[in-house]
C-alpha cells in the first residue's frame, strides 16, 4: 500500500472515531436527561411546592470513576425550559411537560 493511501486511511479512521464519539457522547446525555425527567415525575415534583432537590446537580470538582453526564443533562433540561428551579437549588418539572421515549408517560 502507498504511503499516500496510508495516510489518507488514517485520516478516514480518525474521522469516523471522532463522529462515533460524538454520537456516544450524545446517547449518553439522553440517556441522563430522561433519567432526570423520570426522577422528578417519581418525585411528583410538578410545581413550585413539590419541588425537589437532586444530589447530582452539581458537578464535584473530585470526582473519580465515570463520567457522570447528568449536571450537563440538567443544565440543558433548564434551558430547553423542560425543568425549572427555584432560588434554594430545588427542581421541579414545567407545568404540561410530557415524558417522551422508553417507560416514558404524561407527566402532569
Amino acid at each position: 500500500m502507498s504511503e499516500t493511501m496510508t495516510i489518507l486511511l488514517m485520516v478516514l479512521l480518525t474521522i469516523g472515531v471522532f463522529i462515533i464519539t460524538i454520537h456516544i457522547a450524545g446517547w449518553k446525555m439522553r440517556r441522563a436527561g430522561d433519567f432526570i425527567l423520570r426522577d422528578l415525575k417519581e418525585k411528583k415534583a410538578f410545581d413550585p411546592a413539590s419541588a425537589v432537590e437532586l444530589p447530582y446537580a452539581k458537578s464535584s470538582l473530585f470526582h473519580f470513576g465515570l463520567r457522570d453526564y447528568r449536571p450537563k443533562a440538567l443544565n440543558a433540561l433548564m434551558e430547553n425550559g423542560d425543568v425549572r428551579v427555584l432560588e434554594g437549588g430545588r427542581y421541579y418539572l414545567r407545568e404540561g411537560h410530557r415524558l417522551t421515549g422508553t417507560g416514558g408517560g404524561e407527566a402532569a
